[in-house]
């Protein structure tokens, strides 16, 4: 009985007390619930206080017949679920940029107190949203009815081009029933479920619709009878329903346009007889999430108005940016034309070029040069295109033309045919993308189309000083759908110029480097640790950099002029230097070596200051003492320098040398290393342009240098007997490795003593960090020898950086989110580094490096591919073209075994 007892007050206890400890968290939640609506309610009622106009930022007194704030109101439809995400990245784009006013409509507990936002009372966000769609049109017309002249409804997923819009609305007449969007009667799956009659469509809602206020007006008094008479779940069928009900006109099927691409848009109609349909300029993308994440350089992006889908807050961001470039240009273009109109009317005034003003005291631009205001030079920028505007003196003077066919021929160029570039493709397609527009803007009128089809062949030349020729053969096809229809192929021949315009400079300033621009947060410290998460450089910075690089020949200039040593030491003081670690692989060549120490302690030790040695060499019984020596020697003058060596066994491999010298302790993470051979002499030019143009984290220097000529007549190809004293090879202007020589003297750059070697990528400049990044596979250790690990190398790093498309594809899937702060951590197998880990390529011609002649001897044991290029690379060294051309049209065995190899051709 005891024991019954005790057992019913030991369940007794248990339960008070869960009693009190449920009562207990059920106080706490509803206190926290409590808060939590007290704050929404707040929220909620600060946004009530607001009325319809302040809530869009429109004052009363702004009416359309007084304000160019009132063209359109566009209403977009959001969810609570996305006001933070889409609506927030609509606002940001384009939002603020419409020519009227936007707001977001949503459901009724929806707070959002930065954005323009409309709590729809009575309404969820259930999908679909009919109702919410109904209520927002009756919203505009109660509000705003009489303050706009048009009434645009969007979704949240939408781009709109803001100018194009206007000017096409502009063209329109507002005071008429109009309802513009892309019509539509459903799909396949659709058929006979839509309740559609044969003469009626709909205004599909994804890539937006349009009214007019007299269209609004008709149709918002009877919203009410239209939600209770729904025939389908699809809110824009229903909606262009209740609009052909009881405002008597469908969706506009198509629209006559006197151009296109923005300009002028004469009227809308709603038959099926006239040229472009509806979806060309409001256009809808079937690709679903990953739309828009692709090339955004198309015919379809170019000429639309709207663009939908645009799923991911990233891609409204991204497809903003790319749509505010293409403004630029036609700004720019814009600009240009009004030079030209000025140049012209100052020649018909007949004032004189020198002469900046119209009349005493009166200029013809309110800025002169020296302000920032300056609106450029009529007579640069407003010259007339002429293919004949460069007229050469000589024929030294004379720019040669490049021929374009399945491949580009070049007379002067290394490798005369060659693949055309992806830059000279793009470049190309715009061209010719922006002609057929320009020549379709005026045939439409007339009905008929003109498509191009094929680039036959074409001519191109670069004129540094005016800019670049064109003169293209086209196969288009001309399409007469007015009258008598006919379809025929044509050929055209363009000819083009585009100008260069003058220089801009944009300068980094408050002693901020490249490697430390960032666009927010703070800056990177050169001590930084590489493990962490890093901020993005911006483009403007790296460009500003390159164009710094520019002006090193200037630079130079200047300080040959003045004492050029003490002028840069002041130059540099108080500017924090990044070491450059050279990294040489080596094997035997003590001689040639002896040049490089000395050209190292000239330059970089006593000069730079900031410069370290690292040699990676195969030990040779004979050499490598020497070599050691050598080096002892040179720490032994200099005990403060870093100069170390590695000493390797077996093969030589320059991959493996690199290798083992990149991972040893004698260069740090925050070191630039800069590879570099035993044939090339520097000078202090050199490392500054590696400081400038490696930027950590973001960039890579790959020099092009100028590689020397043999010094020797290669008497092989020459004739018995036979002279000449036009093509006598001048003196080698660097002298051989056995003479001292002034390495701070420029070496002369002429086409007889030597070429750009822009098919050589072993000249590396690059930050440790980097290299060691263990998605970015270093240099291959398995190649033998000399050549193709700087190939493998340049391939490793162009793959890393493709990695952009796989970024937009997990973007648009949802297994990354740019703007969650996860997403600066370390990225998973599935998911791709961001944007700021990829290391752009630059390349750029550098006299200061050169390459010094050496005889070269290619092995027949070596791979196939390293072989061939040993070849070419042993060719290109023989001499200049012209120098080749005189000894062959001098040499009678190289003439007549050319007949005879005509001859055999000709006859076989």
């Amino acid at each position: 009985m005891g024991v019954v007892s005790m057992t019913q007050r030991k369940k007794i206890l248990y339960g008070i007390f869960g009693i009190i400890v449920g009562l207990c968290i059920g106080a706490l939640l509803r206190n926290y619930r409590t808060l939590e609506i007290v704050s929404m309610c707040n929220s909620m009622n600060s946004m009530k206080q607001k009325s319809a106009l302040e809530i869009i930022g429109l004052q009363p007194s702004e009416l359309p017949t007084n304000s160019q704030n009132t063209l359109v109101f566009v209403g977009v439809m959001t969810a609570k679920d996305f006001l933070q995400g889409r609506a927030r990245a609509v606002y940001e784009t384009w939002g603020k940029r419409v020519p009227g006013k936007i707001a977001f409509f949503s459901s009724q507990d929806s707070v959002a107190p930065d954005l323009p936002l409309v709590a729809l009372k009575g309404v969820d966000d259930r999908y679909p949203p009919q109702k919410k769609s109904f209520m927002m049109l009756h919203y505009m017309y109660v509000h705003f009815i009489d303050r706009f002249e048009w009434f645009a409804r969007a979704d949240d997923d939408v781009y709109i081009r803001t100018d194009r819009l206007e000017k096409f609305l502009r063209s329109i007449d507002s005071s008429k029933p109009q309802f513009i969007g892309q019509a539509g009667r459903g799909n396949s799956e659709d058929f006979g479920l839509l309740s559609l009659e044969f003469d009626e469509n709909f205004c599909m809602g994804g890539p937006g619709v349009i009214m007019s206020r007299e269209t609004l007006r008709r149709v918002a008094p009877h919203i009410p009878t239209c939600l209770k008479n729904l025939y389908s779940t699809h809110e824009d069928v229903e909606v262009g329903r209740c609009v052909q009900k009881f405002a008597g006109i469908p969706c506009t099927w198509n629209y006559e346009v006197g151009s296109v691409g923005g300009k002028a848009l004469k009227r809308c109609i709603t038959n099926t007889a006239v040229s472009l349909q509806m979806q060309s300029i409001l256009h809808h993308n079937s690709s679903g999430n990953r739309a828009f994440s692709g090339i955004l350089k198309s015919k379809e992006v170019h000429s639309a108005i709207t663009l939908h889908p645009v799923k991911k807050p990233a891609f409204m961001y991204r497809l903003h940016a790319y749509m505010l470039g293409l403004q630029a240009q036609e700004l720019r273009q814009e600009s240009l034309l009004l030079h030209r109109d000025i140049a012209e009317m100052t020649e018909l005034l007949q004032i004189p070029r020198i002469n900046k003003n119209l009349a005493p005291g009166v200029p013809i631009f309110p800025e002169d040069e020296s302000s920032t205001d300056y609106l450029g030079d009529h007579n640069v920028l407003g010259a007339l295109p002429d293919l004949n505007r460069h007229r050469p003196r000589n024929l030294d003077e004379v720019v040669e033309w490049d021929f374009i066919a399945k491949s580009l021929y070049s007379g002067m160029h290394p490798n005369p045919k060659r693949r055309i570039e992806s830059s000279l493709k793009e470049g190309l397609t715009d061209v010719i993308r922006e002609i057929m527009e320009h020549i379709n803007n005026f045939s439409r009128q007339r009905g008929r189309v003109i498509e191009f089809r094929e680039l036959l062949y074409g001519y191109m030349r670069v004129n540094s000083l005016y800019g670049q020729d064109l003169i293209l053969d086209l196969l288009l096809v001309y399409k007469k759908y007015r009258g008598k229809k006919m379809t025929v192929p044509v050929r055209r021949h363009l000819y083009i110029q585009r100008s260069f315009t003058e220089i801009r400079v944009r300068e980094i300033v408050d002693g901020v480097v490249p490697s430390q621009a960032v666009t927010s947060g703070p800056r990177v410290s050169p001590n930084t640790d590489t493990t962490r998460p890093f901020t993005n450089a911006t483009g403007l910075d790296r460009i500003s950099h390159r164009v710094k690089s520019l002006f090193n020949g200037l630079e130079r200039l200047t300080d040959t002029l003045a004492s050029s040593g003490q002028q840069r030491s002041a130059a540099v003081a108080g500017r924090h230097r990044d070491r450059i670690v050279l990294v040489i692989p080596l094997s035997g060549r003590s001689e040639t070596f002896m040049r490089f120490l000395r050209n190292y302690e000239e330059v970089a030790l006593r000069q730079d200051g900031a410069t370290d040695l690292l040699v990676s060499m195969y030990v040779e019984p004979v050499e490598t003492p020497m070599i050691v020596a050598l080096l002892d020697n040179l720490r032994a003058r200099y005990p403060t320098a870093r100069i170390n060596y590695l000493q390797l066994y077996g093969n030589f491999s320059r991959g493996v040398a690199l290798d083992r010298a990149i991972k040893s302790p004698h260069c740090d993470l925050n070191d630039i290393l800069f590879l570099i051979d035993v044939d090339m002499v520097f000078t202090v030019e050199s490392l500054d342009r590696i400081r400038f143009n490696v930027i950590r984290h973001r960039q890579i220097y790959l020099p092009i240098v100028f590689s020397e000529y043999d010094p020797r007549a290669p008497s092989t190809i020459l004739a018995p007997g036979w002279t000449s004293a036009t093509t006598e090879r001048p003196k080698p202007a660097i002298e051989p490795a056995d003479r001292p020589r002034n390495f701070s003297v420029p070496y002369r750059i002429t086409n007889e003593n030597g070429y750009f070697r822009q098919f050589g990528y072993g000249l590396v400049g690059i930050y440790k960090a980097d290299l060691m990044r263990p998605d970015l596979k270093g240099f291959s250790t398995d190649i033998n020898g000399w050549g193709l690990e700087d190939v493998k190398f340049l391939e490793n790093v162009i793959a890393l950086n493709q990695r952009g498309n796989q970024r937009l594809q997990a973007i648009a899937d949802g297994r990354w989110d740019p703007f969650e702060p996860a997403a600066n951590g370390p990225a998973s197998s599935s998911v791709p580094p961001p944007p700021s880990e990829e290391l752009a390529i630059f390349r750029a011609p550098d006299p200061s490096l050169v390459h010094i002649f050496h005889p070269i001897h290619c092995d027949t044991s070596l791979d196939e591919a390293q072989y061939k290029m040993c070849l070419g690379t042993k060719a290109n060294t023989i001499g200049s073209y012209d120098m080749l051309h005189d000894r062959f049209i001098h040499s009678q065995p190289l003439l007549m075994f050319a007949r005879r190899q005509s001859q055999s051709r000709g006859g076989g």
